[in-house]
């Protein structure tokens, strides 16, 4: 998570991961060069950006005046390497990394705290990537949900075995008001937020793949208007198209991170 207001955690309006937990909050881009990152971002997806609190390293990309997504330029100096990351929210950073730990996943940063609280970045047992949060969501959360990303995709070995796992970390089809709803429906496993999906886990990825599209890994959708010209854009600027329909694109930016772009009606 890159940057929050200050109120504590009982103000009026704020929204916390000890309400809303479970689904995915945030979406997070490692990079080496943040200038470069910046300009491509701003042509192909028409973000402006802002710096953070956390510092120099920091900078959060707002669409519509909306903050959608953060860069940090942390890839070198945390030794990660550059991806875009979902974070999903968590009432304790700390439980949740062992958790992970303690059914076959990995740590690979944190916990830490990055004050107004804590993150982690994680593995799961097939070597999917992921964050948990714990703290103060960005402000206006619900604008953020319905922004971007449009969703997050699991692309993992077993579906349904992923499920009962990330069920286990993230407290999924709990009692608890607020839990993640989980949803199987055909092939796929869907997850649903306050009504809202969030999230799919799909079958068929191969953990010793060549091709990193077929690797188990999370895949961030970003919504937009006009899937090809997005496509167009990102090469133009020296990015690259790995697959493109009408409907999505799958692509990668000059530093390497893999993202897609999804027609807005798409979810």
């Amino acid at each position: 998570m890159n940057d929050h207001p200050t109120t504590s955690p009982g103000s009026a309006g704020v929204v916390s991961t000890h309400s809303v937990f479970g689904a995915p909050c945030w979406v997070s881009l490692t990079s080496r060069d943040l200038e470069a990152t910046q300009d491509f971002y701003r042509a192909v997806l028409g973000w402006r950006w802002r710096q953070a609190q956390l510092g120099e390293r920091f900078r959060i990309a707002l669409a519509d005046g909306v903050p959608v997504a953060g860069i940090a330029a942390v890839a070198t100096m945390w030794q990660v390497a550059v991806a875009w990351t979902a974070y999903f929210a968590v009432p304790s950073a700390d439980d949740a990394a062992a958790r992970v730990r303690e059914r076959g996943g990995t740590t690979a940063v944190g916990p830490i705290s990055l004050p107004p609280g804590r993150a982690a970045l994680l593995a799961d047992p097939d070597g999917a990537t992921f964050g948990v949060w714990e703290g103060r969501l960005i402000g206006n959360w619900e604008s953020w949900r319905r922004a971007a990303p449009a969703f997050v995709r699991l692309r993992t070995r077993d579906a349904f075995a992923s499920a009962i796992f990330y069920g286990q970390i993230l407290d999924w089809a709990s009692d608890v008001p607020g839990s993640v709803e989980v949803h199987y429906e055909g092939d796929e496993v869907v997850l649903r937020s306050h009504g809202d999906v969030v999230a799919r886990i799909v079958s068929g990825a191969l953990e010793a793949a060549p091709d990193p599209r077929v690797r188990p890994h999370w895949q961030v959708h970003f919504a937009v208007s006009d899937v090809a010209a997005c496509a167009r854009t990102a090469e133009h600027h020296g990015g690259s198209v790995l697959d493109l329909t009408a409907d999505e694109a799958v692509l990668r930016d000059p530093d390497g991170a893999q993202f897609t772009v999804t027609s807005g009606s798409r979810r």
